[in-house]
């Protein structure tokens, strides 16, 4: 007689990793998505009804002529100068958001909770769980911050020479608002929050050593921003001083053998002790190391891909290090 076989049990097929994530971070996708259109609406009101009118005060006030002029809307001005400047900061403020919400919520409080390993044994590899964790995530931060640099470029676009106080492109705040490096170092606070997380298994712990990364790579970057790209020179007299409109890279003086040195900063060859110092050095001119606007889209590309550059890094290090710990 022959013996039955109990058939082998079925594997538990593997959950939908995507709408699982939706489901247990959904406060922060309302949050998220709240944020993106809130601020959406204001640069979209900022470079539309707020620019047309500080333009237009603007223009009554160039019409006063020398007299004190008492006619134009002054409100007009200040509110755009506040809302753009609220406007700023809200979009300024993504990428540490990104990174503490990443390190916190996203890595951190599942691994101090031990839900990853409850996710690992339900047939998701960890490399798979982690992938599941960043892809969605990556792709709503790109396109949620890059919608915002784009408005807030083109709001800023919109006051170029219409509004007297309008911020200049070279404007720190300005430049990295309205430009992709912003996007990069979001995406960038996102893979080196997950990091964090990854690290450090603490959800507090994550949030800010996440936040504290993001500032460290954007001090970096300010600091290196202005050497990214071959820089133009300008020269100019003793008298003039040093001139050319744009993002500083260095000025001093040129000797007469065609050395650099530093400014000793007396004020010019119209002031007569300052004349005397720049004889003893034997200066015979000013130069200037600036980026003109044309420099713009290079160095913003630049230093966009050396964000990106730390982003892929800190997600080759976060694979090899679940991979690691996972055996």
């Amino acid at each position: 007689m022959t013996a039955l076989t109990a058939p082998a049990p079925t594997p538990a097929p593997a959950p939908h990793l995507l709408r699982w994530l939706i489901r247990l971070h959904r406060p922060a996708l309302y949050i998220w998505t709240a944020l993106i259109v809130v601020t959406s609406a204001t640069l979209l009101w900022l470079g539309g009804p707020l620019t047309d009118d500080a333009a237009v005060a603007w223009r009554e006030y160039r019409a006063c002529g020398t007299p004190p002029c008492v006619t134009y809307d002054q409100d007009a001005i200040v509110h755009y100068k506040d809302i753009y400047n609220y406007a700023t900061i809200a979009v300024l403020a993504l990428p540490f958001l990104v990174a503490a919400w990443a390190g916190a919520s996203l890595i951190g409080r599942e691994l101090e909770n031990g839900t990853d390993r409850l996710a690992w044994t339900q047939s998701v590899s960890p490399a798979r769980w982690l992938a599941a964790k960043l892809a969605a995530p990556a792709v709503l931060v790109t396109a949620g911050t890059g919608l915002l640099v784009l408005l807030h470029h083109l709001a800023w676009s919109a006051g170029r020479g219409e509004i007297d106080t309008a911020k200049p492109w070279y404007d720190s705040a300005t430049f990295y608002a309205g430009g992709p490096i912003t996007v990069a170092l979001a995406l960038a606070g996102l893979l080196v929050g997950a990091l964090a997380g990854l690290v450090l298994r603490r959800s507090l712990a994550a949030l800010g050593a996440g936040a504290v990364a993001v500032a460290a790579l954007w001090l970096t970057i300010q600091q290196a921003l202005p050497h990214l790209w071959p820089p133009a020179t300008r020269l100019s007299s003793l008298q003039q001083g040093p001139w050319g409109e744009g993002m500083a890279a260095g000025h001093g003086l040129v000797t007469a053998s065609g050395d650099r040195i530093a400014d000793p900063q007396c004020g010019g060859s119209f002031v007569p002790t300052c004349k005397v110092t720049l004889e003893r050095l034997d200066a015979t001119s000013y130069y200037n190391d600036y980026h003109p606007i044309s420099h713009y889209w290079p160095l913003q590309l630049t230093a966009t891909a050396i964000v990106l550059a730390v982003a892929a890094a800190a997600t080759l290090i976060a694979f090899r290090l679940v991979k690691r710990r996972t055996g």
